[in-house]
């Protein structure tokens, strides 16, 4: 048994099978997606070796790098920086980035992880510095925006492009939170006073608006019943006109009308009969009423010749009426 073992390990065709496929599979490699393989030749870069299966030449050329292309997140832990009216404020981000070149991330730079967090780092000291300590807490995204634009600069000879960049957390020391808390308190009840000062004065504005148009309209309804009032009176005494010019007119009509009757009767002897017994008893009535109302009665001691006197004009006047018709 032992002879057999030491035959096959003494073997030429066992040691030269092991060197075939020890070469072969240092000169096939199935590269990942989203990898990068960079391929050394005799020391020196050739190539860079993308996904899917791949040849190099086996002992003369090697990976010397394995390049991952995906989007990465790289921490930036908390480190101190002093702003522009020299406050010192603890500041950490995040910092997201992806190898677009395998051979400048291997070749151009020792360690890209390092250098872009270091790079990052002093890039948001620099940012903070040019600001004053509100401007820090209020411009969150124009210092993101500052920290990526002078890395992308700075990181393009290494293969690496930085896509994002986000502070974390924003720390003052104590005193000075102390302070932001008594300032945040002072403007919470300066609000609060001018809100209250608002709502006062829009309640006054609109009470005075009230009473303006209570007012207006006060006056409108005045004006109305006045002008109501007018047209009444107006009405009424253009109703009373009428009445009484209808009136003069009836009774002028009623005059005439007896006139007229009292003319046609008057023609006949039976009418100047009854024109002259009339005026014969107004006369009397005439006399009696002057004696009834007076307690002493001149006289010329005619009244009979009087009264004969007054029948005998009525029958004048009535034959005179007689001849003009």
């Amino acid at each position: 048994m032992e002879n057999i073992v030491e035959g096959i390990l003494t073997s030429p065709v066992l040691w030269l099978t092991i060197v075939i496929l020890y070469t072969l599979k240092k000169g096939i490699y199935f590269v990942p997606q989203n990898r990068g393989y960079v391929i050394y030749t005799l020391g020196k870069y050739s190539k860079t070796l993308s996904a899917g299966l791949n040849f190099i030449i086996p002992y003369v050329q090697s990976v010397a790098a394995d390049r991952n292309l995906k989007e990465q997140s790289l921490e930036i832990i908390s480190q101190p920086a002093i702003t522009k009216d020299n406050i010192t404020l603890d500041i950490d981000g995040i910092l997201f980035m992806k190898v677009t070149d395998a051979s400048a991330a291997t070749n151009n730079i020792t360690d890209y992880k390092m250098s872009v967090v270091q790079l990052a780092m002093t890039s948001m000291r620099n940012a903070i510095g040019s600001m004053e300590l509100d401007d820090c807490f209020q411009n969150r995204d124009a210092i993101n925006a500052q920290i990526l634009n002078s890395m992308t600069e700075a990181t393009a000879p290494w293969g690496v492009m930085v896509t994002r960049y986000e502070i974390k957390d924003i720390t003052p020391p104590q005193t000075i939170r102390e302070d932001m808390e008594k300032q945040m308190t002072a403007e919470r009840e300066k609000r609060s006073v001018i809100l209250t000062a608002e709502g006062v004065k829009i309640a006054a504005i609109t009470e005075a608006e009230g009473q303006k148009q209570a007012r207006v309209l006060d006056a409108e309804a005045a004006k109305a019943e006045q002008v109501l009032a007018a047209e009444a009176s107006k009405e009424s005494q253009i109703l009373e006109a009428t009445g009484k010019a209808e009136a003069i007119r009836l009774v002028a009509d009623a005059d005439a009308n007896a006139l007229e009757v009292v003319g046609h009767a008057a023609n006949s002897e039976e009418g100047q009969s009854a024109v002259m017994l009339t005026l014969a008893q107004d006369a009397i009535s005439a006399h009696q009423a002057i004696a009834n109302e007076s307690t002493v009665v001149l006289t010329d001691g005619k009244t009979g010749d009087n009264i004969a006197n007054t029948v005998a004009q009525a029958i004048a006047v009535s034959s005179s009426l007689k001849l003009s018709n």
